[in-house]
């Protein structure tokens, strides 16, 4: 069931919990993530990179999701993440995808509010709900996104820029960072800037807030992936009880990444090492996908996703389009 993805944030703001937005790479995880929201009677939103959408092309993953959803009883959006290209976010908007990000944190900050304002207008004309992030987060995803932190702003600053812009998501700095190497020892507390999640969503409480880089990078699959024959070095990433806390204070969006590459790659290499006569790929792509859909669904529990499904009613791009003719979706700024 294809949907807006500020339908699913709006929902989700009201019952309190978060949407799981699961980056996928190609048809397979794509099935596992939709599955595992069937399974858990939860709305989400699939994700794909730029770097995705140019290996693959947009229409064929647009196919791909039409019929991976054709049949699902649950609410799923279709996103494009982290996009400083407006010639791949016109490609999107012109398929009908849900929602947008416009990744403006490599520009200066009135560069970054022109060309966001500009890319809202186009988006809301279509019906497709855009995600802002203006200030870089931390970490590589995808060959997007830088490891200094060029561009940062106060929350006074965010909330102007939410109101210039009007755009309907925010992914602010909170602490995280993209990749599987956000932390070298495991974490203790406190890696979340919550504060400063509670500071946003008071000044702007109807621009829902994303929270990237929240893979957990899970011990289990890093250890597997490391006795079959993987190197990945000690690394951690954010506890699921910090991002849960997050939620409380008014994360509506939650990213998940790494946490199902560990997933599938470790699934994978033990498979192959464990029968070592297989060949049939048939056969370690299922072991991949039980492995990306168990995980999704531990994490649409903890975020409170579980269940939700039922309880929203879908809305066409054309009744999103209207909507926001008619201003009835502005943001709100306090």
């Amino acid at each position: 069931m294809h949907v807006s993805t500020a339908t699913l944030t709006r929902a989700a703001r009201d019952q309190g919990y978060a949407v799981p937005a699961v980056n996928v790479f190609d048809e397979v995880s794509m099935r596992a993530v939709v599955e595992a929201a069937d399974a858990a009677a939860a709305p989400m939103i699939v994700q794909v990179s730029v770097k995705t959408v140019r290996t693959v092309g947009t229409a064929l993953l647009t196919a791909t999701f039409e019929a991976v959803t054709r049949d699902s009883k649950v609410p799923v959006a279709l996103h494009l993440d982290h996009c400083p290209d407006r010639s791949v976010i016109d490609e999107v908007v012109a398929a009908g995808w849900s929602s947008v990000l416009f990744d403006a944190s490599d520009r200066d900050l009135e560069d970054a509010v022109r060309e966001t304002t500009e890319v809202v207008a186009q988006a809301h004309a279509a019906g497709v709900d855009v995600e802002s992030e203006i200030e870089n987060i931390l970490g590589v995803e995808d060959g997007v996104g830088s490891d200094v932190a060029v561009h940062a702003y106060s929350v006074e600053q965010l909330a102007e820029v939410a109101d210039r812009t009007g755009a309907d998501l925010l992914a602010p700095q909170l602490g995280t960072s993209h990749g599987a190497y956000k932390f070298s020892r495991k974490p203790t507390g406190d890696i979340l800037a919550i504060s400063r999640v509670k500071e946003i969503h008071a000044r702007i409480p109807n621009t829902h807030l994303v929270m990237h880089g929240s893979s957990s990078v899970p011990q289990e699959w890093l250890a597997i992936i490391n006795e079959f024959g993987g190197d990945l070095g000690e690394t951690y990433g954010v506890p699921v009880e910090e991002i849960v806390e997050g939620i409380k204070h008014g994360v509506r969006k939650v990213n998940i990444d790494t946490d199902l590459r560990l997933a599938s790659t470790g699934a994978i290499r033990r498979f192959l090492a464990q029968n070592p006569k297989e060949f049939d790929p048939r056969k370690y792509l299922k072991v991949s996908t039980d492995a990306m859909r168990d995980i999704c669904i531990a994490r649409y529990e903890a975020f409170g996703a579980c269940g939700q499904a039922a309880k929203i009613k879908p809305v066409s791009l054309d009744a999103m389009a209207n909507l926001y003719l008619k201003g009835q979706l502005a943001q709100i700024v306090k």
